[in-house]
């Protein structure tokens, strides 16, 4: 009968005596979690790498498409890279830039010379529009506008520097055909100046021309009594040195009424000087308003201009415009008379046009109210008033509620730049009692003159 004794196990390669199938399966799901964080590592890796490959083609795109030439440089001047406009222009490929200095690429010595005092010394500074002789593909010595920017590392150590550059041949034509552009941008700025002040001026000839025919024709009916005056001088006159007797003088006098003519002539001629006066008056307002390019700066009274623009647009109007005027006596200020004539005949045009379209017959006022250095002038009409969404677009150039061929768009957004250049504002909103009201603020021309108007003011 053979003992019982302790039972021997038989490992097998590979197997690990005294391990629990716990411990196994916690070494599996360690394993997995392993494998799975290495997954997801990979694929996160696989987009920055993608990433990194697509910033790398926009930068290449980038590069290549530039018009400027563009090449970088380490501490040492020497050429690290450069983009194909560098290229073409000096006609070495990139490859056989890399590594040289930057100072072959420069026309002379001495310009090699300025290039390392004001590009290669200068540290960590910024060059902008150094003007340099670089060797271009043909040889010859071009000028080109550089910019010099230095670049760190991420820790901010200086690694060299980033140059970009132009052609100065090139700039100066940008600047040429810039300057052109101006000057043709000035041109039609003052052709649509002068169109919109022509087609105001034509709005307004029948009512200057009814306003100017008043005195000439006033000084044409007394220059005729003047004619017949002198005639019947003349005949006297003569009289007197034919020797006639004094009887006959006498009875020549009473029947030519020499008597009658000496104490009518002082009213004729007074009479005259006032009509010639007030159509000199007319004239020289309508050539301020008229002359296109005169902007002279002087002091005036702007109750003239306000006056002289009712007149010539009632006149227009004939008679179907109503003007209750609240002004004071005066109202300096200073500027040019000809452009704030065309201000405010454009205003009160526009509100003739605007009450015109209502049923009442079109009325407006205009009242001043002063402050302390400025007086604000307002336009109020009865007109149906601005819609709310288009008060702020009045002002626009070429904006226009007119129908096509009545307004240029213009008159308005003229106005309110020549206000302006004033100094002063234009703006618009409705009244409380309905229509329009455009406000016209101007600065005073003088304390003094403030003070004065003030004094004249009607409220």
């Amino acid at each position: 009968m053979k003992e019982d004794g302790p039972v021997r196990h038989t490992a097998h390669p590979g197997e690990l005596i005294g391990v629990s199938e716990d411990v196994w399966l916690e070494v599996i799901d360690k394993m997995d979690e392993v494998y799975s964080d290495l997954l997801q590592y990979e694929v996160a890796l696989e987009q920055k790498n993608a990433k990194l490959e697509e910033s790398q083609h926009f930068i290449l795109s980038v590069l290549t498409s530039m018009s400027d030439i563009m090449l970088v440089c380490d501490r040492h001047g020497l050429i690290q890279d450069a983009n194909r406009s560098l290229e073409d222009f000096c006609g070495r490929s990139i490859d056989a830039l890399r590594g040289t200095p930057l100072t072959e690429l420069l026309a002379d010595p001495a310009t090699a010379e300025e290039a390392r005092s004001r590009l290669l010394e200068q540290g960590e500074r910024e060059v902008h529009d150094c003007e340099l002789a670089l060797r271009a593909r043909d040889g010859s010595a071009v000028p080109v506008s550089l910019n010099c920017t230095p670049r760190f590392s991420a820790v901010g150590k200086s690694l060299g520097m980033v140059i970009t550059g132009r052609p100065v041949g090139e700039l100066r034509r940008a600047y040429q055909a810039l300057h052109q552009a101006h000057e043709d941008l000035k041109r039609t700025q003052q052709q649509l100046l002068h169109a919109e002040k022509m087609a105001s001026l034509g709005r307004l000839v029948a009512g200057v021309a009814h306003e100017l025919n008043n005195p000439i024709s006033f000084v044409l009916g007394n220059v005729h009594a003047l004619r017949r005056y002198a005639e019947r001088l003349g005949s006297y006159v003569q009289s007197i040195h034919d020797g006639a007797p004094t009887a006959q003088l006498a009875d020549t006098r009473r029947t030519l009424r020499i008597d009658r003519i000496l104490a009518d002539l002082p009213s004729l001629i007074e009479g005259t000087i006032e009509g010639a006066e007030r159509t000199r008056a007319i004239v020289d307002g309508l050539k301020r308003f008229s002359v296109m390019d005169r902007d002279e700066v002087e002091d005036f009274d702007l109750v003239e201009v306000i006056e002289r623009a009712v007149r010539w647009v009632g006149k227009a109007a004939n008679g179907g415009l109503r003007v209750e005027l609240a002004l004071p006596g005066r109202i300096p200020v200073r500027g040019s008379p000809g452009r704030m004539q065309q201000v405010v005949t454009n205003l009160i045009e526009n509100a003739w046009d605007a009450a015109s379209q209502g049923e009442p017959p079109p009325r407006l006022r205009i009242e001043a109210q002063f402050g302390e250095n400025n007086v604000l002038v307002r336009f109020t009409d009865n007109g149906p008033g601005i819609p709310e969404t288009l008060i702020g677009r009045i002002f626009d150039p070429f904006f226009t509620t007119k129908p096509v061929g009545k307004g240029t768009g213009l008159g308005l957004s003229i106005s309110y730049g020549i206000v302006e250049r004033h100094g002063g504002r234009l703006s618009a909103a409705n009244a409380a009692t309905g229509g329009a009201v455009l406000s016209l603020s101007l600065p005073l021309a003088s304390s003094t003159g403030a003070a004065s108007a003030r004094s004249m003011n009607p409220d």
